[in-house]
């Protein structure tokens, strides 16, 4: 009867654990995809197309799931130079948006979980801190 107690409780709090992880995700996304709203969307488009041989898309992006750093450094720093987006090259500039790191770790949660994205792990503001140019 013990060990089918402290069963339980371990999956309540495991429980508990992963609705406060979740939740702290949908809200971060929340505020990301306001971000994006304002931010991302004129050249990335509303379902994360993006804008063939010129803006790369981040629906489905291999980039973002390969490149997680890379993809951080380029919302804080800007972005220019050739990359490939799901076997498509693409070699524009992309201006630094002038976001704070929670900002960037908002919108970098709502992108790398929306249009067939998922990421394990939610992007924090000590990571994006943690970025360097």
């Amino acid at each position: 009867m013990k060990t089918f107690s402290c069963f339980l409780y371990f999956l309540i709090f495991i429980g508990y654990f992963t609705q406060a992880q979740e939740t702290e995700l949908s809200k971060s996304m929340l505020r990301g995809s306001e971000i994006y709203a304002d931010f991302c969307v004129t050249c990335h488009l509303e379902e994360g197309e993006g804008i063939a041989n010129t803006f790369p898309p981040l629906a489905k992006s291999d980039y973002l799931a390969q490149n997680r750093q890379a993809s951080i450094r380029g919302v804080k720093f800007g972005q220019q130079g050739e990359m490939t987006v799901n076997g498509v090259n693409y070699n524009n500039i992309m201006p630094p948006m002038g976001l704070d790191d929670e900002e960037i770790a908002d919108v970098m949660n709502y992108i790398l979980n929306s249009w067939g994205n998922t990421s394990k792990e939610i992007v924090t503001v000590k990571e994006v801190e943690a970025i360097e140019k």
